[in-house]
C-alpha cells in the first residue's frame, strides 16, 4: 500500500521571502567577501549567472554579481573565465556563466547539438566549420574581428554581417570551441579541450544525473522551489523532475510546502532550509538587474514579493509605466521602488530618468537610503574605486 501523502507545511509569503533571500545571499552585505574567489562562490551559489548584451547600464552578468559582492570588479569574472577557468559559458535558460565543476552536466547537450546538423544548416556547410577549427588549431584563439570576409545582409537585427559568426556559434554550442575570454560582447574562441587543458576530460552525466543536478541547483539558489522554478523555460524536464521530487519526499529529503497565495502550485524545500533563519542585516538596499535571479521568473517574484516586473524596453514609449530600462529596488525584504536609470559614460554620470515608488513604501528615510546606495552604484557603473572621488549631485535627472 503506497504511503499517504504528507500534508504540506504552510508558509506565509514573508517566510517564503526570507528563505529565498537567504538562498540568494541578498540578506547580508558581504556574504562572499571580495576578489575572484568571491565571484566564484557567488556563481556556484546561484548555479549560473545570465549574460545579456544590453548596456544601458552595466551588463547584467556584472550587475548580478555586484548585488552580492559590494567590492566586485569586472576583472574578477574575467580572471575566473580566462585564467582560473573555474567558470565557462553555455546555455541554461539563456547564455550564462556556469561553474566549470558542473560542466559534465552540459556535455550531453553539446553532443546533442553535434547530432543535429540541420539545426545549423543556414550558417554554412560542415566543411567550413572544419576549416575554421583547423585555423584555430594552427594559429591560436581568435575573435570574430580577426576574420576578414565580405559582409552580408543581416537576416535580423541581432545577426552579424560576417558569415563566420554562425560558424563560431555552431562550434561553440557543439562543444568544439569554448569562449576563452570576453571583452564586452567580443568573445575569444579557443578549442574546447585546449582551453581547459584537461588531464582527464570529465565524463558526461547521465540523464538521471542531469535531472538531479537541475533539482539540486534550484534548491541551492532558491531555497524554496516549484516545478516551474526548477524547470524555468525547460518544460521537457518537468516529468522527470517531478518523479525525482516524489522519491525525495518519500525519503523525507524534501518537505512539501504550501505558500500563501500560490493556489494549487506546490512547493518543496529541504528540511534545513525551513529552520529558523537569522534576521537580515538591517534594511539593505539592492538596485537589482531586471535579469537578476530574484526577478527573472516573473510569476515567482509576483507571488513571493507581490511585485510583477515588466521589462518595458520592448514596449512603445506611450505604454511604459516605469521606463525603458527599469530596475527594481529591494529594501530589506520588500520591493519598494522602480528606477529607470541610464549610464552616460561620456559625461561620467548615472542619469535618473524616472523614480517610481511602489504603493505604500515612500518615505524620506528610505529615499535617503536609496540615494546613498545609488552613489555606490554609480561608482560601480563608471568603474570608479570605492575610495575615489564622487561629484556632488552626480546622479542627474534626465531632461524631459
Amino acid at each position: 500500500m503506497p504511503p499517504r501523502p504528507r500534508k504540506p507545511l504552510s508558509l506565509s509569503a514573508a517566510q517564503a521571502r526570507r528563505i529565498w533571500l537567504r538562498a540568494q545571499r541578498l540578506d547580508e552585505r558581504e556574504p562572499f567577501g571580495a576578489g575572484p574567489e568571491a565571484a566564484r562562490q557567488a556563481v556556484e551559489q546561484l548555479g549560473y549567472v545570465q549574460i545579456d548584451t544590453i548596456n544601458v547600464i552595466e551588463r547584467c552578468h556584472h550587475h548580478i554579481l555586484y548585488a552580492r559582492i559590494p567590492a566586485y570588479r569586472r576583472s574578477d569574472l574575467a580572471h575566473l573565465q580566462a585564467a582560473e577557468k573555474s567558470v565557462f559559458e553555455y546555455w541554461t535558460h539563456a547564455l550564462s556563466y556556469v561553474p566549470t565543476r558542473d560542466i559534465r552536466y552540459f556535455l550531453p547537450a553539446m553532443k546533442a547539438h553535434r547530432a543535429e546538423p540541420k539545426r545549423w544548416s543556414a550558417v554554412g556547410a560542415r566543411d567550413e566549420t572544419r576549416k575554421l577549427l583547423s585555423r584555430i588549431r594552427k594559429n591560436g584563439a581568435l575573435t570574430i574581428r580577426d576574420i576578414d570576409e565580405e559582409p552580408v545582409e543581416k537576416a535580423h537585427l541581432w545577426a552579424s554581417k560576417k558569415p563566420s559568426k554562425g560558424l563560431l556559434e555552431r562550434a561553440f554550442y557543439d562543444g568544439e570551441l569554448a569562449i576563452a575570454a570576453r571583452a564586452g560582447m567580443v568573445k575569444t574562441y579557443e578549442l574546447f579541450d585546449r582551453h581547459f587543458a584537461w588531464e582527464k576530460k570529465p565524463t558526461p552525466a547521465s540523464e538521471r544525473q542531469i535531472i538531479a543536478y537541475k533539482l539540486d541547483r534550484a534548491l541551492t539558489a532558491q531555497g524554496l522551489v516549484s516545478l516551474d522554478s526548477i524547470c524555468h523555460l525547460d518544460a521537457p524536464a518537468k516529468k522527470a523532475v517531478a518523479e525525482l521530487i516524489d522519491a525525495r519526499v518519500r525519503r523525507k529529503e524534501l518537505v512539501p510546502v504550501s505558500v500563501a497565495g500560490a493556489g494549487k502550485t506546490q512547493h518543496w524545500a529541504a528540511p534545513a532550509s525551513l529552520e529558523t533563519l537569522p534576521e537580515p542585516e538591517g534594511t539593505l538596499i539592492h538596485v537589482l538587474s531586471p535579469f537578476d535571479p530574484l526577478v527573472i521568473q516573473r510569476k515567482r517574484t509576483k507571488l513571493i514579493f507581490d511585485y510583477g516586473h515588466v521589462f518595458e524596453a520592448y514596449l512603445p514609449k506611450e505604454k511604459r509605466v516605469y521606463g525603458y530600462f527599469s530596475l527594481p529596488v529591494l529594501a530589506g525584504e520588500r520591493m519598494v521602488a522602480v528606477l529607470d536609470l541610464k549610464t552616460d559614460r561620456a559625461a561620467g554620470k548615472l542619469l535618473m530618468q524616472q523614480w517610481s515608488w511602489l504603493d505604500g513604501h515612500e518615505s524620506p528615510e528610505l529615499k535617503r537610503a536609496i540615494e546613498e546606495e545609488l552613489q555606490r552604484f554609480e561608482r560601480f557603473q563608471l568603474g570608479r574605486d570605492e575610495s575615489g572621488p564622487v561629484e556632488d549631485e552626480a546622479i542627474t535627472k534626465m531632461p524631459a
